[in-house]
């Protein structure tokens, strides 16, 4: 029988549709530093952000056939040397697509109108609601905004979708996409269907014209927004990253609330989670999530389904 473990969890659907295909699936945690003496009896391990699977983890599991990633991202997967151990190792980059484009905007929402702000203002035991409205009457329409994209794959195009759909102007920039046709379905409908062209444009055309940027990238090693691109952005640019700690520059980003050249952030993910600086959380123009981008019902049991449906194409009837 081919044993799966699930160390991170995977949904129930998911869970269903591979044992009733004849596979034993694990789910009690097992944590990392304990996984070299469980992991070597198991075929397929399925894991997000939390678990690690690196070289050294890889070299003592001969029977582990597949590394699973419930989730987009593969940084936590020593994937080229998978890879070369004979490894398969996929990710599930369609189910969490639009449960991550809208988180992104939740954190754009929120910044535009101060939501983030006045819903504990207004809760406050001494809170004055004449002086509040006042406060936060300032806000900005995302309409008519400027929207640059890093990275222009499922997610970003999601992002863009939405983006358009509210009527910003959007501009991706990726560096193996030169344009994409996004599919616009409005109200549901197929007889209210718009077909867009977008076209990818260059880092530094984006950054000098972006009111709202957001990010949708894995992490590449090194920040992709640092102080070089803060100090060639719009002032008062908001910054979104609902991709992966590190691909922002938190001393960059701190620098930059400081100075007023950025107006805003909506922070999903961070460097150090999970303990992220306390500059940023407690900062007045930042709003912030626990890393919960792709934490819907909905993609939750579309990863599991789609989980389950790689696996069992992967070993066919080889039970």
């Amino acid at each position: 029988m081919i044993k799966i473990l699930a160390n991170d969890g995977i949904h129930e659907d998911g869970k269903t549709l591979l044992e009733e295909a004849g596979y034993q699936v694990d789910t009690e945690k097992v944590p990392q530093d304990k996984l070299a003496e469980v992991l070597p009896d198991y075929d397929v391990v399925i894991v997000r952000s939390a678990t690690k699977i690196r070289k050294d983890l890889i070299d003592l599991c001969p029977k582990l056939k597949v590394i699973a990633r419930a989730g987009v991202g593969l940084d936590n997967i020593d994937y080229d040397y998978a890879r070369e151990k004979g490894k398969t190792v996929f990710n599930t980059p369609a189910a969490s697509s639009q449960s991550v484009a809208e988180l992104a905007f939740a954190h754009m929402f929120s910044l535009a109108r101060f939501l983030h702000q006045s819903n504990q203002a207004l809760r406050a035991d001494d809170s004055n609601f004449k002086a509040l409205k006042k406060a936060y009457s300032k806000g900005f329409q995302l309409r008519g905004k400027t929207l640059g994209v890093i990275g222009f794959g499922r997610i970003g195009q999601e992002t863009a979708r939405i983006g358009l759909a509210l009527g910003m102007n959007v501009m991706p920039v990726d560096i193996f996409v030169d344009e994409v046709d996004i599919d616009i379905n409005l109200y549901h409908s197929d007889k209210v269907r718009l077909s867009v062209k977008v076209e990818t444009y260059e880092m530094d055309e984006m950054l000098a014209k972006a009111d709202i940027i957001t990010l949708h990238v894995p992490f590449a090693g090194k920040p992709l927004v640092g102080p070089e691109e803060m100090a060639k952005a719009k002032d008062g640019v908001i910054l979104i990253n609902a991709a992966r700690g590190g691909t922002v520059d938190e001393e960059a980003l701190v620098a930059g609330l400081a100075s007023g050249k950025v107006g805003g952030a909506g922070l999903d993910v961070f460097e150090n989670e999970p303990t992220p600086r306390k500059e940023l959380l407690q900062h007045p123009r930042v709003s912030v999530t626990p890393h919960i981008g792709a934490s819907t019902v909905e993609a939750q049991a579309n990863i599991g389904l789609e989980l389950a449906d790689k696996i069992i194409a992967f070993f066919g009837d080889d039970k």
